[in-house]
């Protein structure tokens, strides 16, 4: 039996969700993932302004004057949602934690996917592929998707983003558009991040809480790494310390936006302090623009 609290979160993220959707997303979403082709439709009379190269030559021959033919966009996709669910996706120091903004980010994504009838699928993961869910419509598959993001329980604690990338590579036989939700607090995934994108449409939605890039002035603190379970003390006090940390957090950052704008990949970050509104349409108006 699913916990009541469960239910009547799945209940409000669905409502917050699909009135992001009706209201600001869906047509955005629409123009930006316009789907594998075009289709063919009807051969039909020619009119003045039509396209001249559209002319089916064998139909106005048959016939003796000109046709056209139309074709109608082919609009199915396959969206894959793939959200971390490692033990730093557990953290957080406003009012959300990482888990609960990817959650809700997640819902966004896949009712603005059903609107447009596109399949929508999930991957949770963490060192390993803890739950899969294949592609399908509907609003009551969107539902099951909130539900399981809700109600699982992580069995690993540690980010292995090579391993789902690698299990993506190997499941998809088709392009699919991929959303990729993580903190990215992982190292050596950049070979198969590359050719995921390479096969597949593939955008990363980095959640950040701010507390990860500066290291507070709180004295002599014990450490702790959700995902690896190490402790350890820290002289928070010592100014060359809190200058350490935050040169190799903006380091860490920087290699990796210039990896992803080399290699073609759209990275687009969620600060869990502010509304994921803001960053999530300036991408679909920047990507509109460039396409």
């Amino acid at each position: 039996m699913i916990p009541p609290e469960i239910l009547e979160k799945v209940r409000f993220i669905e409502i917050r969700s699909r009135h992001l959707v009706n209201d600001i997303f869906g047509g955005e979403y629409h123009s930006v993932f316009k789907g594998r082709g075009m289709e063919f439709a009807e051969v039909r009379e020619y009119l003045p302004g039509d396209e001249i190269r559209s002319i089916d030559w064998n139909v106005t021959a048959r016939f003796g004057k000109p046709y056209i033919k139309r074709f109608d966009e082919e609009r199915e996709l396959t969206v894959i949602l793939a959200v971390d669910r490692s033990g730093s996706a557990m953290y957080g120091t406003g009012s959300a934690l990482k888990s609960d903004v990817g959650t809700e980010l997640a819902a966004v994504l896949a009712f603005s996917a059903i609107k447009n009838n596109d399949k929508v699928g999930l991957i949770i993961f963490s060192d390993t592929v803890e739950k899969f869910i294949p592609p399908k419509k509907g609003k009551g598959h969107v539902l099951r998707v909130i539900r399981d993001l809700l109600y699982h329980e992580p069995v690993g604690h540690a980010t292995r983003l090579d391993v789902v990338l690698e299990y993506l590579l190997r499941v998809l036989k088709r392009r699919s558009v991929i959303f990729l939700l993580s903190d990215f607090l992982d190292e050596g995934f950049e070979v198969p991040l590359k050719l995921a994108a390479r096969k597949h449409d593939l955008i990363l939605l980095r959640l950040e809480d701010p507390s990860e890039q500066n290291l507070p002035d709180l004295g002599l603190v014990k450490w702790y790494d959700p995902e690896t379970g190490e402790e350890a003390w820290l002289n928070t006090s010592s100014p060359k310390i809190r200058e350490q940390f935050v040169h190799r957090v903006q380091q860490q950052r920087a290699a990796f936006q210039g990896f992803c704008r080399r290699h073609n990949i759209d990275l687009i970050a969620i600060n869990t302090h502010e509304s994921y509104v803001k960053p999530l349409m300036n991408y679909f108006t920047t990507r509109s623009a460039r396409h």
